[in-house]
Parts: C-alpha cells; sequence; structure tokens
C-alpha cells in the first residue's frame, strides 16, 4: 500500500484501532515539533525549579562562583530556565525562545567539558547539555509545531529578523 509508505507519500493512513485515519506529512511534522518543543520545556522547567528549590538561589549562585562564573549569572540563567520552559511548554515565540536559550546551554556544556564526554562520569560529562543545544537548534528551524500560542504584535517584531512563529496547526 503506497500510503503506509510514509517517505514516500504525502498523507500516511494509519491501521489499528484508528484505522483509515490520514495524517499528512505537515500533520506528522508539526505534531513531532510540538513534542519536541514540550519536552525542552518540561526539561528547562524541571532544571530551573531544581535550582530554585533543591539546590536553592544561594546555593547555585555560589556553584556559579565555585566552576568560576560570576554568582549574579546564577538569577539570569534560572530566569531562563524557568520562563523560556514555560514560554516553550506554551508555544510562545518558540523559535526566538529556542535560539535565547542556546547559550544557557553552551555554558552549561563548557562547565562539563572538563568531566569528559560521558553524562554519566563523575562532574556529568558533556553529551547531554551538547545533545540540548542542538535539540533548540532544530526546534528554532523546526517552529512552534501544533496547539502553539502565538502573539500577533511580537509576531510582526520578530518577522523582519524571521524569527516570528509561523500559524498554527491546530487539529
Amino acid at each position: 500500500n503506497q500510503a503506509d509508505k510514509i517517505g514516500n507519500s504525502d498523507t500516511t493512513t494509519t491501521t489499528g484501532p484508528a484505522q483509515g485515519v490520514v495524517f499528512s506529512q505537515a500533520r506528522q511534522a508539526a505534531y513531532a515539533a510540538s513534542l519536541l518543543r514540550i519536552s525542552l520545556g518540561v526539561a528547562f522547567l524541571a532544571h530551573g525549579f531544581l535550582k530554585v528549590f533543591v539546590f536553592t538561589i544561594p546555593g547555585t549562585v555560589a556553584f556559579f562562583e565555585s566552576i568560576g562564573y560570576p554568582g549574579f549569572m546564577a538569577y539570569g540563567v534560572i530566569a531562563a530556565e524557568v520562563l523560556g520552559g514555560v514560554a516553550l511548554i506554551l508555544g510562545l515565540q518558540v523559535r526566538a525562545v529556542s535560539l535565547a536559550m542556546v547559550p544557557v546551554m553552551v555554558g552549561a556544556t563548557l562547565q562539563h567539558l572538563p568531566n569528559g564526554w560521558l553524562f554519566s562520569a563523575e562532574g556529568g560529562g558533556w553529551e547531554f547539555p551538547a545533545l540540548w543545544t542542538v535539540l533548540l537548534f532544530v526546534q528554532a528551524l523546526l517552529g512552534p509545531g501544533a496547539y502553539a500560542i502565538r502573539v500577533g504584535f511580537i509576531n510582526r517584531l520578530l518577522a523582519p529578523f524571521r524569527l516570528h512563529d509561523p500559524q498554527p496547526l491546530n487539529a
């Protein structure tokens, strides 16, 4: 069946309980972008809350200072992780938010670089923050996907920089 060959057709027909339901590749891509966006958002939110509620803000400031970063940067990282996480979950200006989060992850990657590649190494290696950085670029390229919030005036401000979010595919 030609429709079952996902890469060779513009639509895919499902089998099983939802047999006969047709999903276009555009719709599949929109759902995939949404899944990535929400996953990134939840992970950022979790890391931001970890810094606030487990390590505490003063503890996070002290940690930043202990690894050579200025302590005040901890506040920016916490704000970026919490606010960026919420924005990604909601699908709010996803391209701009994804790119704005890249410096946070580059900083995390650099901090973990001396620990080796594997994140299971003592102190955590650089594989996870490096992957997270790449995923942010992928999200910025894909856009928000389905079920995302658009704010018209922000989209108009970002349009000249090609960072605006397209209209959502809500279905």
